[in-house]
């Protein structure tokens, strides 16, 4: 099979043919339908991301993608050759412990833990087959008359559907997304109006792509141009939520300054929760007095539950999540190179997915 190699992060990029991976047990081989490239790609091939942490070696990129079961090992009972699934970057150990590994396939590990499990799954996407663990595999059901490149989208839905299962979103609450013109704040804004939110505001520095944003999410969006300035932002999003939001979704990525962060936090109602997934480059100075006064909850969350699949194909069988919102353009494999490009260009509504041939 054809597959992109990568010597280490900055090194040589290959497109070179391999063996197909052979099934061992508790694996799934996946022929790649489509995968969806993240934004940071280039950066992340030309090594200007110091902080991800690859495999050691020569090994294949690529995170979520959509294909077909060619091949099953053993301790494999559900899943059948033939079967269209989705395969999860997140991939966690599958054993009980209280703090089971982690890392993001094709990506990065942080961790002993994580780079021992790691090592073990070394390959990820961006090739004509991959070897994937059986826990980060769903099956697609239901939705067969979609073609697999806006199915290639769904995994954008799952990060931010993490954050809102982890923030307990509920069905007629109010919702402040900030970042909301980036890849995951677009994907959060239209599942919050998936998932019932009275109002979702979507907040972001970019006036024009919060208006196409709010567009394609329909009347429940209202948008707020963020100035930078803390007390003004925080005002602009407490009206514009109506007095004061139940939840925020902070998913601003590399952030370098703690503005928007504090803004959102400052326009939650008492009791209100603020989910933190995106990333930060500064420290966040937590306003002690207002938290505790206001009985405010800050919360941490990576990634999703193992489940999150299930839950966006239901959501997508139902026609509750507009995937069609976001458009997609869609390269050969072989040209990788060109479809990185594009994705450090697209905007958030916007997604750049390669096909193997």
């Amino acid at each position: 099979m054809k597959a992109w190699r990568l010597e280490r992060l900055g090194g040589t990029l290959k497109f070179e043919d391999v063996p197909i991976p052979e099934p061992r047990p508790g694996s799934v081989i996946v022929k790649i339908e489509a995968s969806a490239l993240m934004s940071y790609l280039k950066a992340y091939v030309e090594g200007r991301l110091p902080i991800y942490s690859p495999p050691d070696g020569w090994f294949t990129p690529g995170g979520n993608a959509v294909g077909v079961v060619h091949a099953v090992g053993s301790e494999v009972y559900h899943l059948k050759p033939g079967q269209r699934v989705i395969v999860s970057s997140h991939v966690a150990a599958d054993e009980t412990v209280a703090e089971p590994a982690q890392f993001l396939l094709g990506i990065t590990a942080g961790g002993a833990d994580g780079k021992a499990l790691q090592a073990d799954w070394r390959d990820g996407t961006l090739a004509e087959c991959v070897r994937a663990p059986k826990a980060s595999v769903t099956a697609i059901e239901g939705l067969d008359s979609i073609d697999s490149v806006p199915l290639a989208l769904l995994p954008r839905f799952a990060v931010p559907y993490g954050g809102f299962l982890r923030g307990r979103l509920a069905a007629g609450e109010t919702v402040i997304v900030t970042g909301a013109t980036g890849s995951y704040g677009s994907a959060a804004v239209l599942l919050a109006v998936a998932l019932g939110a009275a109002r979702i505001v979507a907040a972001g520095r970019n006036a024009d792509k919060l208006d196409a944003l709010q567009r394609a999410g329909g009347p429940r969006v209202a948008t707020v141009t963020l100035s930078g300035d803390i007390k003004a932002d925080a005002e602009a999003l407490r009206v514009a939520s109506g007095g004061g939001a139940h939840l925020g979704l902070d998913i601003v990525g590399n952030a370098q300054t703690p503005n928007a962060t504090l803004a959102a936090l400052r326009a939650l109602r008492r009791g209100g929760r603020l989910i933190l997934m995106g990333s930060m480059g500064v420290p966040l100075p937590i306003p002690y007095l207002d938290v505790m006064l206001n009985n405010l909850e800050i919360i941490g969350q990576f990634m999703h539950p193992r489940d999150i699949f299930r839950r966006l194909g239901e959501l997508a069988r139902s026609g509750l999540l507009n995937i069609d919102a976001i458009r997609t353009r869609s390269f050969p494999l072989d040209a990788l190179p060109a479809a990185m490009e594009a994705a450090a260009e697209a905007r958030g509504l916007e997604c750049i997915v390669v096909k193997p041939s």
